[in-house]
């Protein structure tokens, strides 16, 4: 038999649904629930076939089906009333874009991220840092702020996971077909497809542009999979976080260099390049170079401009999750840059190394941090653990000094919460709710929400999430060849009236997935009571290669199939979006278990309050400023020291302490016979106390007034005048390098009539001979360095500029007077020192130039 010749035809939109097409190529029906009720209703059998995505839909359902529509009165009453709230959307003029961001600063912010986590049926991301971004974007959009997003847009996407009868993670391809998706191309000045392209060793990479509408906001991704390409640069942008170092390499030059040059490419200049993470860390490189070439200006002073508009957030709170690449690597796809932008390979080498010279490899963090004067951890915790993880890069500065701060991590409300509970938002708190959803007051309101309300949405979100769940389960088990009586057993699988307890994420060996299996006997008596009974809802997928991470589901799997646990702890697989918002929205309790300090924020608790549902974690990331004693529940003590062994002993028999002494009987308390009103009453505190914080408008507009507003001002300000101040201050960065060893501090002074009996209130003069040779006082502060005295060391420290005295007998030879009074407002042992440290009125971080001369 000859070879079949294969096509498709799709059916054709009526006119009377024509509104629709711009409606699926915009992704602001995802986090519209009117919006994707309309869709569900063509078809709800498609819409869960097609994951859930209206394009497919459309491409997807029958002309009869469609037509059918077109006559439905009904139908196009719904379709016209959303298309007329997304235009009523995108045309709204009092958005926090319009009215505040444009008097601080409304220029463009860029912003670059390897994954982009939208929406289950856009499925380019893996976790938790594609979601992340993904939520950044919906705010952006929501805020009104002006903002457009880079990343790369892969072929196979992250993978599906299945699991096998021994309890294998599989990952399976997915080979998507863009037109599949709600991407279109981006299109040049000439009006044809644009496509950038990027020089590798021996070669020219060229990648294709889409634009994916977000919304008020537009995300633009590469693509290399085109016919210009060989073979070998086809499968860049196949596969997220595919590969070795070498492919690894390839996909973050693609996505920093060819970033930049596709957003040059379509006309846009941004003021602010915002750096989700290291993995776009050459766009830095390229921007530079690209004022280099364009302004004339030296590497050092193209420096000044791109470090002053770059920012950069850090996600990692351990070394070994950064990206770094040999010397050897760095050489071979950067042999000729050095000598573009006049610069030895040494220094070019040394941007990426805490202390140059050093056989450390290339960092993509260091080399962020290095071109970025605006750096963050995404909580108050991780802004600590990176200052200390990160103190090399500004050797001699205090840790607490070091200039990464913290904007803690949020979710975008209106993609996580269910919409039952927003329908009670609209009715209890407001039909304005969404525009106060920052506002803490306002969510007091949610105390008017009657507590047999807020239980009955809850519990059909549980039946929900339940009926999800062996639905999951059923597929699983057909696909493995089970026995009928096996597949029978779905049905009674979980209770709707039992405490369940979520817990979904990645398998990384640090989030501890298999610690409520530390002790299986008391975890059978939990989850067999007859009485007040405990079940539990795992997911989550490792990375492919990640064994350790692969072998804990492994585990877990193995546990949930013994026939003591069967039915009251299960898996479910191909963890994605879809499958976290019902788990979100369904479960009762939450459970986060890392290991402390490796949490750099974790965001899975932060979806559940807006549902109503409550947190059990180690106090790391978030929960360190979400927990109040109120609205949830801590495991452990905050252990600093210690081996993991004891750690993880600890906080098992914290975790089961806390479960069957205080959450399973508060869960089970029923005052009435009917409703668990203590419960209930922590609902309403998760709801009050982390839905208006933890989300990311608070976090957006926090990155806009502290970050945003003030690289987009520095930028301007040393642009000016063909860069004159970008070349000046990199000229007089040069000159103070050159002059600081000379710089001393001598003869330092504490001026008080009886050291050894000080009393609160009493002055404390302090004054010291500082030598500047040759660098003037006007670019440098003397400061006293004071605080408590521990073993010899300062805590808590504060810092306090000296002043010049007016009396400088030895001006001349370079020597000055300084002094100045420290307060003494607490009793203790107090210590000080006195630094200098350069000033400029161009500096953006006071350790810039990474210089200061302590007191001997």
């Amino acid at each position: 038999m000859q070879p079949l010749q294969t096509f498709h035809i799709s059916p054709k939109l009526p006119a009377a649904l024509e509104p629709l097409r711009e409606l699926v190529y915009n992704l602001w029906w995802s986090w519209e629930p009117r919006a994707r009720k309309l869709f569900r209703d063509i078809d709800s059998e498609l819409w869960d076939r097609t994951n859930h995505s209206p394009l497919r839909m459309l491409q997807l359902s029958t002309q009869a089906r469609l037509s059918e529509l077109a006559e439905d009165d009904d139908f196009r009453r719904e379709m016209n009333a959303t298309i007329g709230r997304f235009k009523t959307y995108l045309a709204r003029k009092d958005t926090y874009g319009a009215v505040f961001a444009g008097k601080t600063g409304g220029e463009l912010v860029a912003y670059f991220s390897a994954e982009f986590g939208f929406h289950e049926s856009v499925p380019n991301y893996s976790g938790g840092l594609g979601i992340l971004s993904g939520d950044h974007c919906k705010s952006a959009s929501d805020l009104g702020l002006n903002f457009v997003g880079v990343g790369l847009l892969y072929r196979h996407g992250y993978f599906r996971q299945q699991v096998n009868r021994e309890g294998l993670q599989e990952a399976v391809q997915l080979n998507q077909n863009f037109f599949q998706l709600p991407v279109t191309p981006a299109l040049g000045p000439d009006g044809e497809p644009l496509k950038i392209s990027v020089e590798i060793p021996g070669r020219t990479v060229w990648a294709k542009v889409w634009k994916l509408a977000v919304g008020r906001i537009h995300l633009y991704l590469l693509d290399t999979d085109i016919l210009e390409n060989s073979e070998e640069d086809r499968v860049i942008t196949e596969q997220l976080y595919g590969g070795d170092a070498d492919m690894r390499i390839r996909q973050e030059l693609v996505l920093g260099i060819g970033g930049v040059r596709a957003l040059a490419a379509l006309g846009l200049s941004p003021a602010v390049y915002h750096m989700n993470e290291g993995h776009s860390a050459f766009l830095g490189l390229e921007r530079i170079h690209q004022l280099v070439d364009a302004k004339k200006l030296s590497f050092r002073a193209a420096l000044q401009v791109v470090a002053a508009s770059n920012v950069f957030t850090t996600h990692t709170p351990v070394p070994a999750g950064n990206d770094a690449f040999s010397r050897a690597l760095m050489q071979r796809y950067f042999a000729d840059y050095p000598t573009e932008v006049d610069i030895p390979f040494d220094e070019f080498f040394s941007y990426g190394q805490a202390v140059a010279g050093r056989t450390e490899e290339f960092s993509m963090t260091i080399l962020a941090l290095r071109t970025s004067r605006q750096s963050n951890g995404v909580s108050a915790l991780h802004g600590l653990v990176s200052k200390g993880l990160w103190r090399e890069v500004w050797a001699g500065v205090p840790e607490h000094e070091v200039p990464i701060t913290s904007i803690t991590n949020g979710v975008h409300t209106k993609t996580w919460a269910a919409p039952e509970f927003m329908d009670l938002y609209t009715k209890y708190l407001g039909e304005d709710w969404e525009d106060h959803l920052t506002d803490k007051d306002y969510w007091r309101r949610v105390i008017d929400i009657p507590d047999e309300v807020i239980w009955e949405a809850h519990q059909m979100l549980k039946k929900r999430l339940i009926d999800f769940a062996r639905q999951r389960i059923r597929a699983q088990r057909e696909r493995l060849g089970e026995t009928p009586a096996q597949l029978r057993e779905v049905n009674d699988i979980l209770n709707p009236e039992v405490l369940t307890v979520g817990f979904a994420r990645r398998f990384a060996t640090y989030k501890r997935g298999t610690l409520l299996f530390a002790n299986p006997e008391r975890l059978f008596k939990m989850v067999s009571d007859a009485d007040r009974p405990v079940q539990f809802i795992f997911a989550g997928k490792s990375h492919p290669k990640d064994e350790p991470g692969k072998r804990i589901i492994q585990e877990i799997y193995h546990y949930t199939r013994q026939p003591q646990f069967n039915g009251r702890v299960v898996f479910l697989e191909d963890y994605d979006a879809h499958v976290g918002r019902r788990m979100y929205q369904g479960v009762d309790l939450w459970l986060n278990n890392p290991l402390r300090s490796l949490e750099a924020s974790g965001t899975s608790g932060m979806k559940l309050p807006p549902s109503g549902g409550l947190n059990l974690s180690v106090l790391d990331g978030w929960w360190c400023e979400g927990h109040n004693g109120k609205n949830g529940w801590a495991i452990g003590p905050e252990i600093t020291k210690g081996s993991v062994e004891l750690q993880n002993e600890v906080d098992a028999e914290s975790l089961f302490h806390v479960l069957e002494t205080q959450i399973v009987p508060l869960y089970y308390a029923k005052p009435d016979g009917k409703l668990p009103l203590a419960w209930i009453q922590l609902m309403r505190e998760s709801i009050r106390s982390v839905t208006p914080v933890f989300n990311t408008h608070r976090m957006v507009m926090e990155y806009h007034q502290r970050m945003y507003a003030r690289a987009a001002t520095a930028q301007a300000k040393l642009m000016a005048n063909d860069c004159r101040a970008a070349s000046e201050l990199s000229e007089w960065k040069k000159q103070m390098r050159a002059k600081w060893s000379g710089v001393n501090i001598y003869d330092v002074q504490l001026q008080h009539p009886d050291r050894l009996n000080i009393h609160v209130g009493d002055p404390l003069e302090i004054s010291a001979q500082v030598y500047l040779g040759e660098v003037s006082p006007a670019h440098v502060r003397v400061q006293a360095y004071y605080g408590e005295n521990r073993d010899n060391t300062i805590h808590s420290p504060a810092v306090f500029d000296l002043s010049l005295s007016a009396e400088q007998p030895n001006r001349e030879s370079g020597n000055y007077l300084y002094h100045g009074r420290v307060p003494s407002t607490e009793t203790g042992a107090f210590a000080f020192n006195v630094r200098v440290i350069p000033t400029h009125q161009n500096l953006n971080q006071d350790h810039e130039l990474r210089l200061i001369t302590w007191a001997k």
